[in-house]
């Protein structure tokens, strides 16, 4: 009976640890599962982009075949070589005016970018957690990187930006962003503007709340901790956009260039410095000048005077 007793307790709690493994694994499951926002469907990209992503051959044929996560990792590492919505000089916006313009992300289509593509065909395969850290702490290549971080900023909530971009906003890795090569940045400098601007080239991002706008914006003024120490962040060396960044480098340019009209103008003045030293030097000159031809008239005068004589 005793033996009886004891194999009860014994057997019960081997059922009770076989009753439990199964909610840790379903705990573990659901924390690794992200919280998506927005539009399910559209990704919360552009309509026109959206549009144009699921009509591509590229999307439709290439991609398809992709099932798995690791594939599409190698997909990008040897096609994506920028981040625009669109490839070099197939978007036509002359003429587009207003809301119409390129800068909405509207009017008339083009190429969509590899890069967009691969970013809707993650979105369709509905990354995990420990994928997407995967995907923004990879060490192949910044581009697969890059869309890790545009995946949290397209479909995370908001309000989850900054727990996601913080460890990297001193990032040094460098990419070129810009279709046709030509805008290179740092992936910090990019979370940044990501955080600051809905404009990306000729798309825009999901809105961002207000208070989660006024939120991102405090902590991105607060000084930052680099190696132990509180170090300011100068405007001049945080890119807040496209535009401003070339804006910059034309003022920088600008302040570096030597003064045409300045050179001109100094020229000038030293021309007229160099005048008047000369016309000083002249009047200096001008008594001796003077009593030497005085001399060569009075001896000239008294020359004549003998002869007439």
């Amino acid at each position: 009976m005793h033996d009886d007793d004891d194999a009860a307790p014994g057997q019960g709690y081997e059922g009770e640890e076989e009753e439990e493994e199964p909610q840790q694994q379903q705990h573990k499951k659901q924390s690794n599962t992200l919280t998506l926002w927005g539009n399910m469907k559209t990704m919360n990209l552009n309509s026109l982009l959206l549009t144009n992503i699921q009509s591509s051959t590229y999307f439709k044929v290439q991609l398809y075949e992709l099932k798995t996560y690791h594939e599409v990792i190698d997909e990008i590492y040897y096609k994506v070589n920028h981040l625009e919505p669109w490839e070099k000089g197939s978007r036509k916006t002359a003429g587009q005016t207003g809301m119409c313009g390129g800068v909405r992300g509207v009017g008339t289509g083009g190429i969509v970018s590899t890069a967009y593509c691969v970013l809707y065909k993650l979105f369709t395969l509905r990354l995990t957690r420990k994928q997407l850290m995967g995907l923004i702490n990879h060490t192949d290549s910044p581009y697969i990187r890059a869309l890790g971080f545009m995946y949290v900023r397209y479909v995370l909530p908001p309000a989850d930006l900054w727990s996601w971009f913080e460890s990297y906003l001193e990032d040094p890795e460098e990419i070129d962003v810009k279709a046709g090569g030509g805008l290179v940045m740092t992936i910090g400098e990019m979370l940044r503007q990501w955080m600051s601007k809905l404009e990306w080239f000729s798309t825009l991002f999901p809105r961002i709340p207000v208070p989660v706008q006024k939120q991102l914006e405090e902590q991105l003024y607060r000084p930052a901790y680099q190696g132990g120490a509180v170090e300011h962040i100068p405007d001049e060396d945080v890119n807040w956009g496209e535009a401003e960044r070339m804006s910059r480098i034309r003022s920088d340019e600008r302040d570096h260039k030597p003064d045409e009209r300045g050179r001109h103008r100094g020229g000038k003045a030293e021309r007229d410095l160099a005048g008047s030293r000369h016309g000083s030097k002249s009047h200096d000159r001008s008594p001796e000048h003077s009593d030497r031809h005085r001399s060569v008239t009075a001896g000239t005068q008294s020359a004549e005077e003998e002869q007439k004589s």
